[in-house]
């Protein structure tokens, strides 16, 4: 007798489950981007595997059992133009379902749910911000952070279009992880994304110069003021943290967890409570992004 052959159920009646499921794919095409719980995600994700291909085939029968799928009739000309000229080369993998923070209340895990290589991309947004950090890291071995400021990093797309040369093994400008990543954002997409992840990385890189600029001018206007008054501003302006890379307002996770991976809340380890066991060794540098100080 075989056991656990079936699919979740959800605590649904079959009727109530497969609408349920037909109304995550038609939200899913229709935002490219969505938002549910981990179970639901997985198994929407599986549904839309096997609309997609068969809007990748085009024929007749292919649209009326699409038709019949999804609930809403104008998915469907996006289904058989845009998503079936995207997904042209690409053999399978349309879907990519990222876990995220448990929902407030009944503490349920949550995961995004998106179409990979979307405009909004959330791989190719975080591996942009990993390539600007670590292309700013190896810039401040040979560079002052006021130089770089002054002069402006450039050669982002040069560096971008080198590091797709290279195997994942090779020594270059980029970590072995970041220009895998790099690597699998650019496999099914053309040249043009080059200048786009370029541009969004020297984006990053700016604003990771301008934030100690911005506090040290914030906190010299404070301190005029207290002076003034002839008390400290101390109490009521603390001196925000200087590392990199932080949550600025807007964000709920820092831009450096986000590009190191760390979506997911990790499992508790006595080790890693006292933050010993995860401790990289720091880098031989004369300026770091973590402590990035205008000289």
């Amino acid at each position: 007798m075989k056991h656990g052959v079936a699919f979740r159920k959800f605590s649904r009646t079959s009727s109530h489950r497969n609408l349920m499921l037909r109304n995550l794919v038609t939200s899913l095409f229709e935002h490219e981007q969505i938002r549910t719980t981990l179970p639901k995600a997985k198994d929407t994700a599986r549904l839309a595997e096997k609309i997609i291909t068969l809007g990748k085939k085009g024929n007749e029968s292919a649209y009326r059992r699409a038709q019949g799928f999804l609930l809403k009739p104008t998915v469907l000309p996006r289904l058989f133009t845009t998503f079936a000229e995207r997904y042209k080369e690409r053999p399978g993998g349309y879907t990519r379902v990222i876990q995220i923070d448990n929902r407030v209340g009944d503490n349920a895990p949550m995961a995004l749910l998106e179409l990979v290589d979307n405009p909004n991309d959330f791989k190719l947004d975080m591996t942009a911000r990993a390539v600007g950090r670590e292309l700013l890291t190896e810039k401040l071995r040979w560079n002052t952070p006021r130089g770089l400021l002054n002069s402006g990093v450039t050669d982002a797309h040069a560096s971008v279009s080198n590091e797709l040369k290279l195997r994942v093994t090779d020594k270059g400008q980029l970590r072995s992880v970041t220009r895998r990543n790099l690597q699998k954002v650019m496999k099914y997409r053309g040249a043009q994304t080059i200048t786009e992840i370029s541009n969004k990385a020297t984006s990053y890189i700016e604003s990771l110069l301008a934030k100690p600029i911005q506090q040290s001018r914030a906190q010299m206007a404070e301190n005029s003021r207290a002076k003034s008054a002839n008390t400290s501003y101390a109490a009521e302006f603390p001196k925000a943290s200087s590392r990199a890379g932080t949550a600025v307002p807007g964000e709920v996770r820092s831009a450096v967890q986000l590009a190191q991976g760390a979506l997911v809340r990790t499992r508790w380890s006595p080790k890693s409570r006292s933050g010993s066991a995860n401790r990289a060794p720091p880098l031989p540098l004369r300026y770091s992004v973590q402590n990035l100080q205008l000289q």
